[in-house]
């Protein structure tokens, strides 16, 4: 399978410059057009704004490229029928001229393999409602359970499981935090009910606990949890009450496997006249621009170790 580093990353990891990786499935299936090239290019210049370069991974005609160039950004974002890329999938490709936008578990593996520490995205996938019968659960969690990486979301897609999510995380081994709060976020909902055994206040204090990890020879990520906005957030049962409507809706109306959560979302985004939508792109750029912070602090303290 072909991959290519682009310049930009490849001299930033030569000079040895903090650096972000960034998934496309946002820009593929996450945000409708031309918001969703605005958001990722927005993302990125967060990132460049406080001193770290974004390293933004996708496929364009079968070829993985680490670290798209602004070209590159806008036709993977006006593909024709783009293909989500999971880990799973990252074989195929080799197979064939497709183009996607790689997923948080294709792009955790990537910016791994390529020496990338730090990834940022909007919210992680999980085990989803009723997973018991249905056996549902992302492979984000399997793979940041293996993965050693820094991972910055605003906790797990609202929609799914959020207990039994943690009860995941913690069977993978995946030491999860809470930023500035003791409460695991809901993605649209700056906390829901379920406590956090961590708590970072700063990007100091990450990058100490992703070296403690690296200094230990854990092979799991560390999963920081930055809360969306207050001004922009759906409190907790508000959103949870739409949720099981939403959910029944798509019961009664026979919606099954992967067709369910897009469904969910879109009706989410109308019941709430669009508020999901405004917190989505909120909490995207906050967690690239904490994503950076993170990646300087780590180049830092890698630094000070060295002597």
């Amino acid at each position: 399978m072909k991959t290519t580093i682009g310049s930009e990353v490849l001299a930033a990891m030569r000079a040895g410059h903090p650096l972000v990786a960034l998934e496309t499935a946002l820009v593929t299936h996450g945000l409708p057009k031309p918001l969703n090239l605005e958001t990722i290019l927005g993302m990125e210049a967060a990132v460049r704004e406080v001193g770290a370069i974004p390293a933004t991974i996708g496929v364009l005609s079968g070829e993985v490229i680490i670290g798209l160039s602004a070209a590159e950004l806008t036709a993977l974002a006006i593909a024709e029928s783009p293909v989500k890329v999971g880990v799973r999938d990252l074989p195929l490709v080799a197979l064939g001229k497709v183009s996607g936008g790689t997923t948080v578990s294709a792009t955790a593996y990537l910016a791994h393999r390529y020496g990338l520490a730090v990834l940022a995205t909007g919210g992680i996938g999980g085990v989803h409602r009723g997973a018991c019968d249905s056996l549902d659960i992302s492979a984000d969690l399997t793979i940041l359970g293996r993965t050693p990486i820094t991972v910055i979301s605003s906790g797990a897609k609202a929609i799914l499981d959020l207990g039994l999510t943690l009860e995941y995380l913690e069977t993978q081994g995946i030491t999860v935090a809470g930023y500035g709060t003791d409460l695991f976020p809901a993605f649209y909902a700056a906390t829901s009910p379920y406590r956090l055994a961590l708590r970072i206040d700063s990007p100091r204090e990450a990058a100490k606990v992703a070296l403690a990890r690296d200094e230990l020879g854990l092979p799991s990520a560390i999963l920081i949890n930055n809360p969306v906005r207050t001004a922009l957030e759906i409190p907790w049962q508000e959103l949870l009450t739409y949720i099981v409507q939403i959910e029944g809706e798509v019961k009664a109306a026979g919606i099954t496997g992967q067709d369910v959560t897009p469904q969910m979302l879109s009706r989410l985004f109308a019941v709430t006249a669009g508020r999901t939508l405004k917190a989505n792109l909120s909490l995207l750029t906050e967690n690239a621009r904490l994503g950076a912070e993170i990646a300087q602090a780590l180049c830092a303290e890698r630094k000070r170790s060295n002597g």
